[in-house]
C-alpha cells in the first residue's frame, strides 16, 4: 500500500479490503465512520466545512479538484483523504458504497453538506 499525494487529496490504493475493514481502519484513525450508499451522482462544485476521509467499498468515484484540475478516479479498496477542509472540487459516479470518516461526529454536521463556492 503506498500513498499518491497531490496538491489536495491523499490516495492509498489497496488500503483495505472490505467495509468492515474500511470501519475498522477509520476508527483505528479516531474518526467517525458512517457507511452509505451513494446514488449515480453528477454534481456541481462544493466544499465542505468538515474534514473526511472516504473509504470506496464498490464502485467508482471520481473527483475533480477546481483550483488545480487534478482528478482522482478511486475504485474499491481506495482511501481518499481531502488534505485539509474547504477544498472546492465536485464528483462524478454511477454510484458507489462507501464508509465516510468524519473528523467530527456526523449529527453534528451543518447543512447543507455541499456548500456553494465563495467565489
Amino acid at each position: 500500500m503506498s500513498d499518491l499525494r497531490s496538491t489536495n487529496f491523499t490516495l492509498t490504493p489497496d488500503a483495505f479490503a472490505d467495509e468492515a475493514a474500511a470501519i475498522a481502519l477509520a476508527e483505528s484513525k479516531g474518526e467517525h465512520p458512517l457507511a452509505l450508499d451513494i446514488k449515480a451522482v453528477e454534481n456541481e462544485f462544493h466544499w465542505h466545512d468538515f474534514q473526511t476521509t472516504v473509504y470506496i467499498v464498490s464502485g467508482e468515484l471520481t473527483v475533480i479538484a477546481r483550483d488545480t484540475g487534478e482528478t482522482y478516479s478511486c475504485g474499491a479498496g481506495t482511501m481518499i483523504r481531502a488534505d485539509e477542509g474547504g477544498i472546492v472540487h465536485r464528483e462524478i459516479s454511477d454510484g458507489y458504497r462507501a464508509v465516510f470518516g468524519f473528523d467530527c461526529d456526523p449529527k453534528t454536521l451543518t447543512m447543507p453538506i455541499d456548500k456553494p463556492p465563495r467565489d
